[in-house]
C-alpha cells in the first residue's frame, strides 16, 4: 500500500471496511498500466490519441501524469482497485479517465472513486458543475454516472472527440 496519506477515507462500520482515495505514485501508474490488454480498452479508456502499444513512457506522457491531478481508490484490504483524474476544463470539474480494476467492476468501486474524486476536488476549484465523457456505449459506466446525478449535456462548442461520444454534468452542491 501507498505511504500516502489518504485523501478521501469513507468509513463503514468498522475500520477494517475503510476505502481510501490517495495521491496515485508513479508505481500506481505503472501498474495501472497492465490493466489495458488491447488497443480497444485504451481507447475507451484514455481517448483516440492514448498511444497503442505502449511503453512506460508513453503511458505517463499520454496520462498526463505531471500535469493532472491523479488518484487511486484502494480497497479495506489496501488494493489498488480504481484511478481517476480531474481538472478545470471549460469552467467545470472535468473527472478524466475513470477506470475500475477488471476484476473489482460491479462491487460499488467506481460509485466510490467518483464520491472520493469529487469530494476532493470541490474544495480545490470555485467552480459550480462537475462534467465528464463516457463513450455512447459504455452502458456501465453511463449507468454509474447517471445514478450519481449525472446528466447528458450539450459539449460548449465543437465536440474534441470523434468517437460517438456523451457529455455529462452536474452540479456540485448536489
Amino acid at each position: 500500500m501507498s505511504d500516502r496519506a489518504p485523501v478521501f477515507a469513507e468509513s463503514s462500520r468498522a475500520a477494517t471496511n475503510d476505502w481510501s482515495l490517495t495521491e496515485a505514485s508513479e508505481e500506481d501508474i505503472d501498474q495501472l498500466m497492465g490493466w489495458f490488454p488491447d488497443a480497444n480498452t485504451i481507447n475507451i479508456w484514455g481517448g483516440p490519441g492514448f498511444h497503442y502499444p505502449f511503453t512506460r513512457e508513453t503511458f505517463h506522457h499520454d496520462v498526463l501524469w505531471s500535469e493532472m491531478a491523479s488518484y487511486c481508490l484502494r480497497d479495506p484490504a489496501g488494493r489498488f482497485v480504481a484511478f481517476g483524474q480531474f481538472y478545470d476544463r471549460m469552467g467545470r470539474i472535468n473527472l478524466a479517465r475513470l477506470v475500475v480494476h477488471p476484476e473489482s467492476r460491479g462491487q460499488g468501486a467506481g460509485k466510490r472513486l467518483i464520491s472520493g474524486l469529487m469530494a476532493t476536488a470541490r474544495p480545490m476549484f470555485d467552480l459550480s458543475e462537475f462534467s465528464l465523457f463516457v463513450f455512447d456505449d459504455n452502458t456501465p459506466a453511463f449507468e454509474c454516472y447517471k445514478s450519481m446525478g449525472f446528466v447528458v449535456t450539450e459539449y460548449p462548442g465543437k465536440m474534441p472527440i470523434s468517437e460517438p461520444c456523451l457529455y455529462l454534468t452536474r452540479p456540485v452542491s448536489e
